[in-house]
């Protein structure tokens, strides 16, 4: 990715953006100097922000000035302990490795910045233990969110669930499905014939704006806001023991 920035380079990186907090330290260097060029766009693939669901929460949000609260629910599986995903010097383990794709999207449905974050894991007693943890964020505007990341569960139930709550109101997003509005003016649900989670107009998104010249789909601060609040969860868990 560095030398791609170095040569002025478009990217599009696979989440994550980085393993450690140095190697972000190194992608803004190279970001910031390339940027006095030709700024090149940086994309990563946190694709739940480009779903259909997800835009029309974002549109149905629109109206609604006070804080909101976030719950989100991710029945993520097990995974060996021997598997590449849970080796933090190859995948950075699993939560900077998938976790931050649900720190992105909070971020993205909030509208707001990051500006807290605490988090806490299973105890002892099972094998694996940072893939059963609870992320809570706070964000600038007054809002926050909770992420559930476990996989300690089964997979006959669905992976994952947003539920926003505001307004005397809730939506509910069951695993990119169906989006359901409880007690919201003039919206009771929304549903797509198969499961979107916005991989296409990801991509798609990204391409436009190169063939288009405009700016990246997401804001670079934000790549590195949200990559930031992940390495900040893992920091926090590793200091429980």
């Amino acid at each position: 990715m560095l030398d791609a920035l170095n040569a002025g380079k478009h990217v599009f990186v696979e989440k994550p953006l980085a393993l450690k907090r140095e190697e972000l330290g190194d992608i803004t260097s190279a970001y910031e100097v390339a940027s006095k060029n030709e700024t090149p766009l940086v994309m990563v693939g946190f694709n739940r922000r480009f779903s259909a669901h997800v835009k029309k929460i974002k549109q149905l949000l629109t109206g609604v000035s006070e804080p909101k609260s976030f719950i989100m629910t991710v029945n993520a599986g097990a995974i060996p302990a021997d598997h590449w995903t849970q080796d933090k010097a190859v995948g950075g383990g699993r939560i900077i490795g998938e976790g931050c794709h649900f720190i992105d999207l909070l971020r993205f449905v909030a509208g707001a910045e990051i500006v807290s974050v605490q988090a806490v894991r299973m105890g002892e007693g099972v094998t694996i233990r940072d893939d059963k943890v609870t992320i809570t964020l706070g964000f600038a505007d007054g809002s926050f969110g909770t992420v559930h990341y476990l996989a300690n569960g089964s997979k006959s139930f669905p992976k994952e669930r947003l539920e926003v709550f505001c307004a005397d109101r809730v939506l509910q997003l069951d695993n990119f499905r169906k989006l359901t509005g409880f007690g919201w003016p003039g919206f009771k649900k929304f549903k797509t014939s198969k499961q979107d989670k916005g991989q296409s107009a990801c991509a798609a998104a990204f391409v436009d704006a190169i063939e288009s010249g405009g700016e990246s789909p997401i804001p670079f601060s934000e790549l590195i806001e949200v990559a930031n609040a992940t390495f900040d969860v893992v920091d926090i868990l590793e200091g429980q023991g």
